[in-house]
């Protein structure tokens, strides 16, 4: 099956560039691009993309407001954003993520990163660049929720405390399967029971619930 993209970035010399780089990975095709987010919106809402890769720095509507129309929380029928972006900005990530985004990379995250991104958010994962995983979620933690972290619709079992625990440290669910001696189906499971009970979309907003009700304290359990 062949992931399709939307690209969105108001330069054009950085736009070509990863159309080319997406096109060139099999299984991926950009069938879209846009200079600015109201182009990138529109694209996207025609086409339904499986994925939308957005710069931030956009006229008109930017990357944030645009990953909000198409994946925020009032969205029905929510598509998979991807945000990338030069800037390492704390404030970014938070909107970004708040936004509905299902990733963050930097524009420097280099080819590999990017298509893995892509991929993930494609298959209804989320990945965030490594090089600023643990700082991204400590920092939001300890900024505090915008409102009381939801409990969950049901209690967690032990093992879904696991592997919530692992997810915000930034695990894979192959590395988590692995420490946890269990499938990669098992965690996967154990994934969805997870965000059904947490009554959210996405790893990013299970790590960030993870944060936001103690489970994982700022500064002390951190990704290795």
């Amino acid at each position: 099956m062949t992931v399709r993209v939307v690209v969105a970035d108001d330069q054009e010399i950085v736009r070509t560039g990863l159309t080319m780089i997406l096109d060139a990975q099999p299984g991926i095709e950009v069938v879209g691009e846009a200079a600015d987010g109201r182009r990138a919106v529109d694209l996207a809402h025609r086409l339904r993309p499986d994925v939308c890769l957005f710069d931030i720095r956009m006229p008109d509507v930017d990357g944030i407001e645009a990953t909000r129309r198409l994946a925020g929380p009032g969205v029905v029928d929510p598509l998979a954003v991807v945000v990338i972006t030069t800037f390492d900005l704390d404030e970014y990530v938070y909107a970004a993520l708040r936004a509905g985004a299902r990733g963050f990379l930097l524009k420097d995250a280099g080819t590999a990163l990017l298509t893995q991104a892509v991929q993930a958010a494609a298959a209804g994962d989320a990945l965030i660049a490594p090089a600023v995983t643990t700082r991204l979620l400590s920092a939001f933690a300890a900024a505090g929720p915008e409102a009381p972290a939801r409990q969950p619709l049901d209690p967690l079992t032990d093992r879904e405390e696991q592997v919530l625990v692992a997810v915000a440290r930034g695990r894979t669910n192959t590395e988590i399967a692995g420490e946890l001696h269990i499938s990669l189906s098992t965690v996967k499971s154990h994934l969805a029971a997870l965000m059904t009970k947490l009554g959210v979309r996405n790893r990013v907003e299970v790590a960030i619930w993870a944060y936001e009700t103690g489970r994982v304290r700022v500064g002390l359990d951190r990704p290795t």
